[in-house]
């Protein structure tokens, strides 16, 4: 089941078309990343999904209902974090998460527990009597996260959710993510953090001047780009003929040999890793360490982008 459904979505503010044809299909349990320079339409598409923007064009669809025309049925099956928490003054944890809990019109016998259960997994469970207004950015971007886990939401929206925190908070904050991947849970987020969304996400959208330049999994956009992976090996008893092997393998485009190992550069469209793997096995080779580098999406996100705003 589609949980995301977008057809050729276009925003305009006036004269200026701030997304402009987007398309995108989220199945249950996907992670999909939002790759994009600021003014590249992510916002846009986002608050459309969350039912915050009317004014667009395209067919947009949230757990088959469609947002524009039965945006509550939608607002029902979302929890939507904005890149600001906004202002909740003289209000403490519980008493937050109790208002919200009200608003989606849960239940008061059930509030108590699941405000429990929600403050846990997102590690707060210790600032329950703090004031909203005296919990660090980190803390409340959790508390966001809390809040819209309150109703068990289909679909997860996280604008920029790590924007402005400090390198322990990012991670805080992933780690908790991750969990909620485990979970199920669907979920479309944007960041500039390219290198730790890539790792979070199941597949990515790069995003600019309101089009959408590349979407699929990080390997398939090296794979569309042509890049390069680099493969780091160690065997037993290394000698020029496995060298001349591997050089012959076909995507192969060099074989470095460094002081304890090989550094293989190979265009994966040619061949998979898990085929030099067998390439190596094939020759005979005693493996002591197969190690691909991780990719680097900041190249990928440089390659397809020219740092143009819509």
């Amino acid at each position: 089941m589609l949980v995301v459904d977008v057809e050729n979505l276009w925003v305009r503010y006036g004269q200026l078309a701030a997304v402009r044809g987007i398309s995108l299909q989220i199945p249950r349990g996907e992670v999909f990343g939002f790759i994009g320079p600021n003014g590249a339409g992510k916002s846009s598409t986002i608050k459309v999904l969350a039912t915050l923007l009317r004014d667009f064009t395209g067919k947009v669809k949230v757990t088959g209902r469609d947002v524009l025309y039965n945006p509550q049925a939608v607002r029902e099956k979302i929890g939507y974090v904005p890149d600001f928490f906004g202002v909740y003054e003289d209000l403490t944890v519980e008493e937050y998460l109790h208002f919200f809990a009200a608003a989606y019109r849960i239940d008061r016998s059930r509030r108590k527990p699941i405000i429990t259960d929600v403050l846990e997994l997102t590690d707060l469970s210790h600032k329950l009597h703090a004031p909203v207004d005296a919990l660090s950015r980190g803390m409340k971007q959790r508390l966001s996260l809390a809040r819209v886990l309150l109703h068990d939401p289909d679909l997860l929206l996280l604008d920029e959710p790590a924007s402005g925190l400090d390198p322990r908070a990012r991670i805080e904050m992933r780690e908790l993510l991750k969990a909620l991947k485990e979970m199920g849970k669907t979920i479309l987020i944007s960041s500039h953090i390219l290198h730790e969304l890539s790792q979070l996400c199941t597949r990515i959208g790069i995003v600019e001047a309101g089009k959408m330049v590349a979407q699929g999994s990080v390997t398939d956009i090296y794979r569309h780009l042509g890049l390069l992976r680099i493969v780091h090996v160690q065997v037993v008893d290394m000698s020029a003929e496995l060298v001349a092997r591997l050089k012959s393998v076909p995507g192969v485009n060099s074989v470095e040999e460094q002081v304890d190992r090989l550094a293989i550069r190979l265009h994966e469209d040619q061949t998979s890793i898990e085929d030099l793997h067998g390439h190596l096995v094939a020759a005979g080779a005693r493996i002591r360490m197969f190690q691909p580098e991780a990719m680097d999406m900041e190249t990928a996100f440089m390659k397809l982008t020219e740092g143009k705003t819509a």
